[in-house]
Formats: structure tokens, sequence, C-alpha cells
């Protein structure tokens, strides 16, 4: 499988790697589905603290372990749980940093982190004193690389103009979700790379399409389409390719971008992880399909979150 480069780091991801997120706590069949990826090419593997209250972190470390040197973990950092587990809160300071990523390498059954991420943040947050815990767990030899995990044009901006080390951001990006793409010349001027995930918007965006769709969605449609809007741009989709699922049409058009070093969809079987992979590896779209999907979809940008 193609590899891309995470911004000017050493890191060399396949394109498609696989969210953690969505494993569940069956430690076979999670091991099932990792086991299934690394036989597909992939290498990048991203969970979170957050995830299970660490559970999935275990079971990632655990099915990775026999080929830690082969593959390219990333995790977050930022969550707090409470000591009932039933909540969190948010801390980036640097004590609670250098503390977490300690316990996310003894889950991890390893002896580094490849890129550390800040989960989340806001502009209020003390910024340089998370980048120094970041600066110096790099000095230290416990993580490789950071980033963060932030949609906040605000958050985002101060991290690339502060963080000398910043590597990347990830964000949910999708034909439904084209916000992240005002972002895209920062990155490329800062050569920050964009990791996407969400691409298929919750399995909209694949040949299920509004059979997905929850009550809510229904009532509400998605972020800033109606459901009737949804309907249409799904159904223009469908018309403008007519010979390609929609799920590799989803993919590539993240990928058609080169601000993105890798999407990440999650799968909670095999065969999802398959689906996904086989529509990673389709036929990339031509400059005139990337202008008909735009045409199709919206552009739109974070109203919130923004700098004065």
């Amino acid at each position: 499988m193609e590899t891309r480069r995470i911004g000017t780091s050493d890191l060399y991801v396949s394109k498609i790697g696989l969210g953690c997120m969505s494993l569940g706590t069956d430690d076979h069949e999670a091991g099932r589905i990792i086991q299934t990826a690394l036989d597909e090419g992939i290498n990048y593997f991203d969970t979170a603290d957050l995830y299970d209250a660490g559970e999935n972190e275990t079971i990632v470390g655990k099915a990775l372990k026999p080929v830690r040197d082969q593959v390219v973990i990333a995790t977050k950092v930022g969550n707090k749980w409470n000591k009932e587990r039933d909540g969190w809160t948010w801390d980036p300071t640097k004590a609670y940093i250098k503390g977490a990523v300690k316990d996310s390498l003894q889950r991890l059954q390893t002896d580094y982190i490849d890129l550390y991420q800040l989960h989340g943040g806001t502009i209020e947050d003390d910024a340089e004193e998370t980048i120094e815990a970041f600066e110096e767990l790099k000095k230290e030899g416990y993580i490789r690389y950071y980033g963060i995990s932030s949609i906040r044009p605000n958050v985002i901006h101060r991290f690339a103009d502060i963080a000398p080390g910043l590597t990347s951001n990830m964000m949910q990006y999708s034909i439904l979700d084209r916000r992240p793409e005002e972002l895209m010349p920062l990155y490329e001027q800062k050569q920050i790379s964009l990791i996407a995930r969400g691409p298929v918007a919750k399995g909209l965006l694949t040949n299920k399409m509004l059979d997905k769709a929850s009550e809510k969605i229904k009532q509400n449609g998605y972020l800033y389409y109606s459901f009737e809007e949804l309907q249409r741009t799904l159904n223009e989709l469908n018309t403008l390719f007519p010979d390609r699922s929609l799920n590799e049409v989803a993919l590539q058009y993240i990928l058609a971008h080169s601000s993105v070093a890798s999407c990440i969809p999650g799968a909670s079987s095999v065969d999802q992880l398959k689906e996904n992979v086989k529509a990673a590896n389709g036929k990339p779209l031509n400059e005139a399909e990337l202008r008909g999907i735009k045409a199709i979809s919206k552009a739109d940008i974070y109203a919130e979150h923004r700098s004065e």
C-alpha cells in the first residue's frame, strides 16, 4: 500500500490507517481486525487513552507488540478520567501529560509512542506549557513526534505558529464536511499533515447511504445539510459515479489532497475493514471528478472558535 510522510517527520504511514476507537472490547475480534489490517498493508494505528478508559490502548498494544518495529502507533492525551471512570475532565497541563504518557506506554507495551497528540484543546489553554511537555518527552525518548487533534481554527493556528515540532493535526474530514479545506494553505505553508478521521460521515458515504442515517439525522440532518439536502447530494454523487462505490469515492476524495497524510476510518468488523482497504486502493479521482464533487457538496467553514 502507498505510504505518505507525516509532516517533515520520518514517519511514513499507509494512506489508510486504522482508527481503533470502534474496535470494541472483545480482545479476540479486535485482534482479528488488527491482524487483517496488517495483512492488507496498513501500518498506521490510531488510539487514545480516552477510548474505553484505556482498554483500547491495551488491546492495540497487545496485538501490535510482535510487529512493533514495523508499525506507527499514534495515541492521544488530555482527557483525564475521574476515579469512578464514568466521566472525564480536560487537563492539558505539563504535569498531567508527562504522567499520562507513562500510563499509555505501559498499556501499549512499548518504550515509545510514534505520534502523541493533544486530544482537543481550547484557546484558553496554556499552549506554551503543553508544547514544552511534548518537546521534553521528545528529548527524553518517550515520544518520537507530536501533533494535535482539533477542529478549532484558533487553536490550530496557535499551535502551528508557536510549536516548533508540530507534525500533524487530526480533523473530521469528508465530502459532507469540507470545513478543513480552509486550513490546507496553512498546513502546506507550515508543512503540517492532516490526518482525516470520519471520512465516510457516519456511514452516509457508503453504499448503504441513508439506511445508515439515525433518527436524529432524519429529523435534523447532518452538520449543515438538511435531510432533504443529504438525499439530493448523495443521489447526485451516485449519478456522477455510476460505476464506483460511494465508499471509494469518499476515500479517494480525501486522499486527493496533498495535505492529507492518511485517512483513518474505523472498522468494527473484518469485512468493513476490507471494504475500506479496497476503496482506498481504488482509482484516484481526476481533476474533473474533483470539481464535480465540489460542485455537488458544500464548502463551509468553522463559524466558531476563530481569532478576532
